[in-house]
């Protein structure tokens, strides 16, 4: 069977889409594994699925998968692509897309100059909703890392975040210290590892190891939890620009009580048909 796809990145973090509105067919974890691989497959960071809606109210059903075939609740550069790509398709008629997620709804809107903005909704804080093991709700947690004790931040953006401040992130530990994070047993679901450098009030630069992939080009819900961690901590303004090693984005989030607001660029790679 052939299975027709688009290629698209979000700053660098590669993405396979798939319209199965319009295909029907199954994708087990083994043959997304294969499709992720980058020699012998499509090759991707995240494979991203473009569903009918369950919910009445949402537009589309919108499903992640990483290259290790699991499935993940919420990927904000795939949510800006995922934008793009039904527009480009004419699955959908308007700029303003609501979007039902395993992480929670969301709402998509694209922007006059072909960038998206994603509403991704309001950070969970308290630990049993990140999860995140701890007694109660802080600001930072102490977190054991080969023999050393750092303080880190624990946030949700619908799927789990640890952000420890760095001084530099070109000299941060992302390889080694990474995937310690991400499979840490205060994190019973696995997080994203996300390590973050206060340039100034209003830009940070970020590098995040993501959970069933690796360190990718950027993350757009780990610098959402980014800039969350640092308002929380005093130390960043209500819009700050966000630099990854792909690019940037811009978060605003005013504080507690309100959304997170991510805008940046979804980009189109190209069209392919691969045989299943």
């Amino acid at each position: 069977m052939l299975l027709h796809f688009t290629k698209m990145h979000g700053l660098g973090n590669d993405f396979m889409v798939v319209d199965m509105v319009s295909q029907s067919l199954r994708l087990p974890p083994e043959k997304i594994r294969r499709l992720a691989d980058r020699r012998f497959g499509v090759g991707f960071d995240q494979l991203l699925l473009v569903e009918a809606p369950t919910n009445p109210d949402m537009d589309f059903r919108y499903r992640i998968f990483n290259a290790d075939g699991s499935e993940v609740e919420q990927c904000g550069n795939g949510a800006r692509c995922f934008a793009r790509f039904v527009r480009d398709k004419k699955l959908i008629g308007r700029d303003r897309i609501r979007v039902q997620t395993a992480g929670g709804n969301i709402e998509l809107n694209i922007q006059s100059n072909g960038e998206v903005s994603v509403d991704m909704g309001m950070p969970r804080l308290d630990p049993e909703q990140v999860p995140f093991n701890a007694q109660q709700r802080s600001v930072t947690y102490p977190l054991k890392v080969e023999g050393q004790v750092i303080e880190v931040s624990a946030i949700s953006m619908g799927n789990p975040h640890c952000v420890y401040r760095v001084d530099d992130v070109h000299q941060a530990p992302v390889e080694t210290w990474g995937p310690i994070i991400e499979a840490h047993p205060d994190f019973p679901r696995k997080c994203n590892a996300g390590f973050m450098q206060v340039v100034s009030t209003d830009e940070i630069n970020l590098r995040v190891f993501e959970r069933g992939v690796g360190e990718t080009l950027a993350c757009g819900t780990g610098a959402c939890a980014a800039v969350v961690a640092g308002r929380l901590q005093g130390l960043l303004d209500e819009t700050v620009k966000v630099n990854l090693p792909g690019g940037s984005l811009f978060i605003y989030w005013p504080g507690e009580g309100s959304p997170v607001m991510m805008t940046g660029a979804a980009t189109r790679v190209y069209e392919g048909y691969t045989r299943l």
